[in-house]
């Protein structure tokens, strides 16, 4: 009963808070994928020996994340659309991920209610300022556990380095939870425009101290493995959209 109370209570918060604030820009209308191939997409973000047994949510743009494929490991694969920690909305950001138990019950949840959320009506600032808010005073909970997001997909499409505008890049990595923590807890130097800088381990803070991660790129040897293992992929993303393309990532 607890819990679908909790259940209750969060479906009733979401629809308040898309009732009073506006709809978001003209022109940020995100597009919906093709279920295969944002399937593909999604579970290419573990690593394959994880992919069978993982659960996969696809993105209805009008609703938000749609259970498509229910697995059994605790670990649950998604291309994220919307990241509320941006400036505004964008209908080209494609980020797959997958996350083990502690961050699908977490973090995960936080950025498919923000996908729920854009799809309501809520703008990106409205959006920005409500989960600053639900971080600071713990309405949101963070991974109690160490844990780990596997993001070592051969593609995604968001902000990053040099410049932190959004690129599409290949950049296969692991993020480790690590709310609260800084570089310097860690005796970190990253230099974006530095990428041997990168080789070692470093703190990503996305939006919040308490929605940070430690990050590790794989090495190259893995990467290239990884881009030619999953190069139909490459080639059907490509084709279905031309920002979507390695050769393209600046635009």
């Amino acid at each position: 009963m607890k819990i679908r109370q909790r259940r209750l209570l969060a479906a009733l918060t979401v629809l308040s808070l898309a009732a009073t604030v506006p709809a978001s820009p003209a022109g940020t209308t995100l597009d919906r994928m093709p279920a295969d191939l944002e399937t593909r997409l999604a579970l290419s973000a573990a690593p394959p020996a994880l992919r069978g047994d993982a659960t996969v949510y696809l993105l209805d743009p009008a609703k938000g994340y749609q259970l498509s494929k229910k697995g059994s490991s605790g670990v649950t694969c998604i291309v994220e659309r919307t990241s509320w920690d941006l400036s505004d909305f964008r209908d080209d950001i494609y980020i797959p991920l997958c996350y083990d138990a502690a961050g699908t019950s977490t973090y995960l949840q936080h950025i498919m209610e923000a996908a729920a959320l854009r799809a309501q009506g809520m703008d990106a600032d409205t959006l920005n300022a409500e989960y600053q808010k639900r971080y600071r005073d713990k309405t949101f909970k963070v991974p109690e556990k160490s844990g780990v997001s596997y993001m070592v997909a051969p593609i995604m499409r968001t902000i990053g380095p040099p410049d932190m505008k959004v690129h599409t890049m290949a950049m296969p990595h692991l993020m480790f939870y690590a709310p609260g923590i800084t570089n310097e807890d860690l005796g970190a130097k990253p230099d974006l425009a530095d990428p041997s800088s990168l080789l070692s381990p470093f703190i990503d803070r996305q939006g919040a101290a308490e929605h940070s991660y430690i990050i590790q790129l794989v090495g190259d040897a893995e990467k290239a493995t990884i881009l030619a293992d999953q190069k139909a992929l490459l080639d059907d993303l490509c084709a279905y959209r031309d920002i979507l393309c390695l050769e393209h990532g600046n635009h």
